[in-house]
């Protein structure tokens, strides 16, 4: 995936953030689920939920309600962002 660096929302971004849970998606733990596919952390405020490709898709849930706009991924290895404004890998 090539990423696209001149995304105008990475400069919004604080420079770092602290995961509200390294244990899994936030949502889903809180309501006592244990199903999710991937976990996506949010660049804004450090939300960690999980992707589309889960049940509850409580990421691009995340970015509709609070208007956060570039996740990252927070599986071990990967190292890319996406901004959910311009729809792409930034």
């Amino acid at each position: 995936m090539m990423a696209d660096m001149t995304c105008p929302h990475l400069a919004t971004l604080p420079d770092t953030v602290s995961p509200d849970t390294t244990e899994g998606c936030a949502d889903c733990l809180a309501a006592g689920e244990h199903n999710w596919a991937h976990l996506r952390l949010c660049l804004s405020c450090g939300h960690v939920a999980c992707c589309d490709s889960s049940p509850r898709r409580h990421a691009t849930a995340h970015f509709h309600e609070s208007s956060h706009p570039v996740m990252k991924s927070f599986e071990p290895g990967e190292d890319w962002r996406w901004c959910y404004e311009d729809g792409r890998v930034v």
